[in-house]
């Protein structure tokens, strides 16, 4: 007797079929027999995955990579240097990253690499402006290339930057860089014994730490008194506060307009930082004491709008009775009314190239000149 055929389950369509086979010498038949298809109930989608903790509680690396199906050096990669893995890679990643809430150990991946790819800024202060173009610049391209800034406000003077630097340095960052020339010589002895690129900014001298990013302040000063003078101003004042980039660009006017043959610039000194208030309270002194310049230059473009606002407010037509200069190239110069002569000084580019040498000197390819001299120059708007 033959077996009673099976019964099939599965999914579709109901069919009839036959079967024959051959058993030794004798050909088996069975016939056509119906098939019982039943349809599947669609499974649902499998739950995402979880990562259990190690038994320090935290997602570590390992786990990430897991997820991401790639090797712990991509994750380490798309973190530190994302520039380096493909951009389907470094999404996935940072998917995973982003679902399990995983803390890269920079930390321990500078032990081993010896990086921690921080880079240190300090800089006098982020309040009246000037500086902030250079530190974004410096961010971003830092960032490109897998570097953090790391930002310290040393104030003016400069009191803090000492106590700054040991505690930058504590970090172990993969470079330093400074505002000014003008440091202490236990700095310079720290920052030296510290092996790493230190980058000098907003300043000029031939005899930098270790690289340099700025231009010469006196200069600038010399600059605009030539300016002044060609325009028929031999009266001369300045408004100027007392931080050694100022007080640079006062020598600078001062010592120009001594070598033309003029009396010295009728002069008042603020205490750093520079505001609107101190120009107006600066140029207002010198009036009342019966100084009255035909043209004023202001060591910044905040001090250049407050004697701006006091000259209007007392009646002085700008520039038939009062000339007025600043320095800093701050975008609200021009539009002041009337708008504001300056003198411009591209601070992107200071933080851009600083951030550019650095890099290149860490990846063992220093810049072929230490010193980079970004230059300035003299807007001659409405207000001269």
């Amino acid at each position: 007797m033959l077996p009673r055929p099976a019964l099939r389950i599965g999914a579709g369509p109901v069919r009839v079929s036959a079967f024959t086979a051959h058993h030794g010498n004798a050909i088996i038949h069975r016939p056509e027999v119906p098939r019982i298809f039943v349809p599947r109930k669609a499974s649902p989608p499998p739950p995402p995955k979880r990562v259990t903790p190690r038994s320090g509680g935290s997602v570590t690396l390992d786990d990430v990579a897991k997820l991401a199906g790639v090797s712990p050096m991509t994750v380490s990669r798309a973190v530190n240097q994302p520039n380096l893995v493909a951009p389907a890679t470094r999404r996935r990643v940072h998917q995973v990253i982003e679902r399990t809430g995983y803390v890269p150990n920079l930390l321990a991946g500078g032990l081993a690499s010896r990086r921690s790819r921080l880079v240190a800024a300090i800089v006098p202060s982020i309040t009246n402006g000037i500086f902030v173009e250079t530190v974004q610049a410096l961010t971003d391209r830092l960032w490109q290339s897998g570097y953090q800034l790391m930002l310290g406000l040393s104030g003016y003077p400069a009191i803090r930057e000492d106590a700054l630097l040991s505690a930058v340095l504590s970090r172990r960052p993969d470079a330093v860089v400074l505002t000014g020339i003008d440091h202490s010589s236990e700095m310079r002895k720290r920052l030296l014994a510290a092996r790493i690129p230190v980058v000098e900014t907003w300043d000029l001298t031939p005899t930098p730490i270790d690289m340099l990013v700025g231009f010469s302040h006196e200069r600038v000063g010399e600059a605009v008194a030539r300016h002044l003078l060609a325009k028929g101003h031999h009266r001369l004042g300045l408004v100027s506060a007392d931080d050694d980039r100022a007080m640079a660009r006062r020598r600078g006017f001062a010592a120009e307009i001594a070598r033309c043959g003029h009396e010295a610039p009728a002069s008042m000194i603020v205490a750093a930082p520079s505001t609107l208030a101190l120009g107006r309270q600066s140029i207002a002194a010198l009036l009342d004491r019966g100084e009255v310049p035909s043209a004023v230059f202001c060591s910044s473009d905040a001090l250049a709008h407050g004697v701006l606002e006091e000259a209007r407010s007392r009646g002085l037509e700008v520039p038939r009775k009062l000339a007025v200069i600043g320095f800093g190239g701050l975008d609200f110069t021009r539009h002041t009314s009337p708008a504001l002569s300056t003198v411009n000084v591209d601070r992107s580019a200071i933080g851009r190239i600083a951030a550019e040498v650095i890099v290149a000197s860490i990846d063992g390819m220093p810049p072929q000149s230490r010193i980079t001299d970004v230059g300035f120059e003299i807007v001659d708007r409405d207000t001269t």
